[in-house]
């Protein structure tokens, strides 16, 4: 689903990815690991078309599409999801105001009849209930006011209302404590474990892959892939650190 050839990617004139490789295959899990600096956040910006970071070589197919040459509302569009570390504030604009809008967009980009009100609010409410999410939170600012768990089980929320084909989480896992871990984890299984659907977990830690398997896990050093290897690979991370493994 998704394939990276030699990605070199530059901020401020400054090279971040210099030469990165990775291939997703529909219905896999795969998790980046690596140190601060490496490149991960630099990757899921890159792939999500955040503006200020610069393809200075390399190419990025996506479902069969030059994911490089779309603009982000279109990524979006066409199934790419991008979950935030630190998910932003929006004041003045509600979660269920914020999500329909989102999600009628990309069904009016994909032929598809937006939903009414009461259709939305049925999924919404039904997405909320199964991430542990208070209703009511449906209803507020999206983030204003959120506590670190709850901002990542509304990102959770919504994903599951988008529906994406493949999915970067960006460390989903920072800031979380055990209960919120395991509704995330959960939620990341229920929503994206599917033949059809891939995820691509940027993490620093071994925790959330207790919840959430991967079927590969790659280092990430310096800018591009060091190592890759099956689940094992995550826990002599979590044992020996990055310093031997990235060298």
């Amino acid at each position: 689903m998704l394939k990276i050839e030699n990605l070199h990617a530059e901020i401020d004139g400054k090279e971040i990815l210099k030469g990165l490789s990775l291939e997703v295959a529909t219905g896999e899990v795969h998790a980046i690991m690596g140190p601060n600096g490496a490149g991960k956040s630099t990757l899921g910006y890159v792939l999500g078309g955040r503006d200020g970071y610069e393809v200075t070589q390399g190419s990025v197919s996506f479902d069969g599409q030059d994911l490089l040459e779309l603009a982000p509302y279109e990524r979006a569009a066409a199934g790419l999801f991008l979950g935030f570390q630190y998910p932003v504030e929006i004041p003045g604009i509600s979660n269920v105001q914020f999500l329909r809008e989102a999600l009628n967009s990309q069904r009016r980009a994909r032929d598809e009849a937006p939903l009414s009100g009461a259709e939305f609010l049925k999924l919404a409410r039904a997405q909320a209930d199964a991430l542990g999410m208070h209703q009511d939170m449906l209803k507020r600012p999206v983030n204003v006011g959120f506590s670190g768990g709850e901002k990542k089980r509304n990102e959770m929320v919504q994903m599951g209302i988008l529906a994406p084909k493949f999915a970067i989480l960006d460390e989903t896992d920072s800031g979380l404590d055990i209960d919120a871990l395991k509704a995330v984890g959960d939620g990341i299984n229920r929503i994206m474990r599917a033949p059809d659907k891939s995820v691509l977990l940027i993490t620093h830690y071994q925790r959330l892959l207790d919840y959430v398997q991967p079927d590969k896990v790659h280092v990430l050093a310096d800018g591009k892939i060091v190592r890759s290897g099956g689940p094992e690979l995550a826990q002599e991370l979590e044992r020996e650190g990055y310093g031997a493994l990235a060298a």
